[in-house]
């Protein structure tokens, strides 16, 4: 039996801490089970709401909980890392109409004109491992497919993808503890989509999302550079590793539980269900909030500036909401997870 945890979570919370990583269900449900919102003094003092109700009401009031706080990094805030990346570092009014603007180009047309890219993707990788009889569905499979749709949505040279995964491990997943590195590679990347935009401008006309951009107005005005670029940003941030993290934890699961496969295979159209339970079961995405003023909420007393975490995952497996929370059900109907979020902020990809 594993040892019990000396850490006490509800005024220690921590997520890099390798207990969380390890198994962040069993810290979940017990602090679902107190009622408690969990604090992390290491973390400036952020707040943690875990329960279904109250993630919820966090993230349906952008002005109390804005989200120019929406990166959490441990010793600065957003505005200390100098980085902006809207919508999703906005609050309305500015971000209801950046969120205007990029709608169209995430429209149901838009996205099933990649389709034919993708199951070919799909049939090219599993061909590459499929004579071997085996493969680690992460590394060989799912972190190829958002990489390449996002790419053919920037109209970015496929031979350019390995630098997307570098990004993603620089910028995404180092930067909450090593701001200088991150920094860097943000620098890099912004270099690289400058040469992009500059080029969408010297020949207009293309039908990728930068070409788009380059064209496009915001409130009467032709958008500025930096606002192009925080936008490419956001779909490296928001699209490829939350897509790879949820395709291959889907995998995982699917190898683990034998049972489940043989249902798929049985009835295709238990997919439908299937997929958005294993969104529910394995959300990749905890986003923050920055409380704007001096506040009782979710009966703590939050002060401006004070940070919030909102574990979409957690919110997910909340066993008020999800009878059997910690148990995958494909057939699940009543399913209202918030694996792509909640509210004005729910994710546009969705």
């Amino acid at each position: 039996m594993a040892e019990a945890s000396d850490i006490d979570w509800t005024t220690s919370f921590d997520h890099f801490n390798p207990e969380y990583g390890a198994d962040p269900y069993t810290i979940w449900r017990d602090l679902q089970a107190s009622g408690v919102i969990a604090r992390g003094e290491d973390w400036r003092g952020v707040w943690v709401p875990t329960r279904h109700a109250d993630v919820c009401a966090v993230a349906n009031d952008p002005e109390t909980f804005s989200n120019r706080g929406a990166v959490l990094a441990k010793f600065a805030s957003m505005a200390d890392f100098g980085l902006t990346i809207p919508p999703i570092s906005s609050d309305p009014p500015q971000h209801t109409e950046i969120r205007r603007l990029l709608l169209p180009y995430f429209a149901p047309r838009r996205v099933e004109a990649l389709r034919h890219d993708v199951e070919q993707l799909a049939d090219e990788l599993i061909d590459g491992f499929i004579d071997d009889g085996h493969c680690d569905g992460a590394i060989d499979y799912a972190r190829y497919i958002p990489v390449r749709v996002i790419a053919r949505m920037l109209g970015i040279p496929l031979a350019d993808e390995p630098t997307f995964f570098r990004w993603v491990h620089e910028i995404v997943e180092t930067a909450p503890l090593d701001l200088p590195a991150a920094t860097v590679a943000l620098m890099d990347f912004f270099g690289y989509f400058r040469v992009q935009l500059e080029q969408r401008r010297a020949a207009p006309g293309g039908d990728d999302l930068i070409s788009y951009l380059a064209t496009s107005e915001l409130e009467g005005r032709p958008l500025e550079d930096h606002e192009i670029l925080s936008t490419c940003l956001l779909l490296l941030i928001a699209g490829i590793d939350t897509t790879w993290s949820s395709i291959g934890a889907s995998l995982w699961h699917l190898a683990h539980h034998p049972d489940d496969r043989a249902s798929l295979r049985a009835d295709p159209d238990l997919w439908l269900t299937g997929v958005e339970e294993l969104l529910r079961a394995y959300a990749p995405v905890t986003m923050a909030r920055e409380v704007t003023v001096d506040t009782e909420a979710l009966g703590c007393p939050m002060h401006a500036g004070d940070p919030l975490l909102l574990p979409f995952p957690a919110a997910n497996r909340d066993p008020e909401v999800f009878p059997d929370a910690d148990e995958v059900h494909l057939d699940r109907q009543a399913n209202r997870h918030v694996a792509f979020g909640v509210g004005i902020h729910r994710c546009l990809g969705s």
